[in-house]
C-alpha cells in the first residue's frame, strides 16, 4: 500500500512538470543577426525557471543535419522550414517546450508552423538593417556583398516581418535579458498560469 502511495506521488510529480498539454513553442523571428541567439540564451533559464523543460531548435545547427552543405534556394528553405517546424510539433507534442531560432524570412513558414503546433507564439526580433548587417558576427552579409551569396534575407531577399506577433522586441532598446523577460512575460498572460509547467 506504502508502495502504491509512493509510486502515484512520483507519477503526480512528474506529470506536473512534464505534462503534454502544458508544452508550447515561441519562434523569434529576425533579420540576421538582428539578436534571436543572444536573447534565446537568455531565455532558456528563465523559462526552465518556471518547470519547463525546454529544446532550442536553431537553424544553423539543425542544418548542419538536414542540410549540411546548403545552398539556400527557395526550394530547399521551403523544405528546411517545413522540416523545422515539423519537429517543433513532434518535441511540444511529447511535453517539451520548444525555441525555434530561425529567420524564417518568409510569414508563410511561421504560419505553417503556428497551424501544426497547438500552443505558438511568434516573437518579433526588430532591429534595423544597419544595425544588423554591423553586428554581423557570422560574415552573413559580408557574403552577400561580396557576391557568394544572392540569398540574404534583409540584402538580396525580402524579410517578411510578423504582422501581428505575440510579442515585439525592439533590440535597440531591450538588452537581451529584458527581451527574455518580455518574451516571458508574454508566455505568462497568453497561456496563463495554470498551462505553463512548474515546479
Amino acid at each position: 500500500m506504502g508502495e502504491d502511495r509512493q509510486d502515484q506521488d512520483s507519477s503526480a510529480h512528474t506529470s506536473h512538470i512534464t505534462h503534454h498539454g502544458s508544452a508550447f513553442a515561441i519562434w523569434l523571428t529576425g533579420l540576421p543577426a538582428s539578436g534571436k541567439s543572444t536573447i534565446v540564451a537568455a531565455l532558456k533559464p528563465q523559462l526552465e525557471g518556471i518547470g519547463c523543460v525546454v529544446e532550442v531548435l536553431e537553424s544553423d545547427a539543425v542544418r548542419q543535419v538536414l542540410t549540411p552543405t546548403p545552398t539556400y534556394s527557395q526550394a530547399e528553405r521551403d523544405l528546411f522550414y517545413r522540416a523545422l517546424a515539423f519537429m517543433g510539433a513532434r518535441l511540444t507534442a511529447h511535453g517539451v517546450t520548444v525555441i525555434l531560432d530561425a529567420t524564417a524570412n518568409k510569414r508563410a513558414y511561421r504560419d505553417f508552423a503556428r497551424s501544426v503546433i497547438p500552443k505558438f507564439i511568434e516573437a518579433a526580433i526588430e532591429c534595423p538593417l544597419e544595425l544588423a548587417m554591423q553586428r554581423d558576427y557570422k560574415g552573413t552579409y559580408q557574403r552577400g556583398q561580396r557576391g557568394e551569396s544572392s540569398t540574404v534575407p534583409g540584402l538580396q531577399d525580402p524579410y517578411e516581418a510578423p504582422l501581428n506577433p505575440e510579442v515585439r522586441i525592439d533590440t535597440t532598446k531591450l538588452s537581451a535579458k529584458e527581451a527574455a523577460a518580455k518574451v516571458l512575460e508574454a508566455v505568462k498572460e497568453i497561456f496563463k498560469t495554470d498551462s505553463v509547467q512548474r515546479p
